[in-house]
């Protein structure tokens, strides 16, 4: 076995186990080379999976993000996302839609305001809601840090409305920002 195939088989398994891209720079350390070699190395793998017509390979390596990356093969997007999918409903639980509202209405908003307006604790539920894709971390707060939600332009699309200026008139139900505000200090 040359060097240069125990060096390209290393990467693979550490690039399966990858859970984000991993730098050129911590891929050349694990493997004791240069960060140029370690680039050749990378490029080369990335070619053989695109180039091996013989091959209908199920995914490629892509440098994204600032680092590398095992992916599905586009071609097969359809069938990997049936397979993702398959089993989980596309209803939201009630605590979500509440979270959903609250978030909705008041962003930008921290899951200290949203749990002081829900009564409960929120953080799976926000994370439920980021991994589909309907809101996002939108900044943090100057004085704690803290993280601001906000809906995404896919809530949008799927409530069918083009800005939030759309949103029903249930704002004023809510607490104003300066009793939030006081609430999570309470909190703290």
């Amino acid at each position: 076995m040359s060097d240069s195939s125990f060096l390209k088989g290393a990467l693979e398994a550490i690039l399966m186990v990858a859970q984000e891209p991993i730098t050129t720079s911590a891929l050349a350390q694990a493997l004791g080379i240069t960060e140029a070699e370690t680039d050749t190395l990378l490029r080369a793998l990335a070619h053989e999976y695109e180039s091996d017509s013989a091959v209908a390979r199920g995914f490629i390596l892509r440098e994204v993000g600032g680092g590398w990356r095992y992916y599905s093969h586009p071609r097969y997007a359809d069938i990997v996302g049936n397979f993702v999918t398959a089993g989980q409903s596309n209803k939201l639980s009630v605590q979500a839609l509440e979270t959903l509202a609250v978030i909705a209405y008041r962003q930008p908003v921290t899951r200290a305001q949203i749990a002081a307006i829900r009564g409960v604790e929120v953080d799976s539920v926000v994370r439920t809601l980021q991994t589909r894709g309907l809101v996002e971390q939108v900044g943090t707060t100057a004085a704690t840090g803290a993280s601001l939600y906000g809906t995404t332009d896919y809530f949008l699309e799927r409530m069918g409305m083009n800005s939030l200026a759309e949103l029903a008139p249930l704002a004023p139900y809510l607490p104003d920002n300066e009793d939030l505000e006081d609430v999570e200090k309470e909190i703290r």
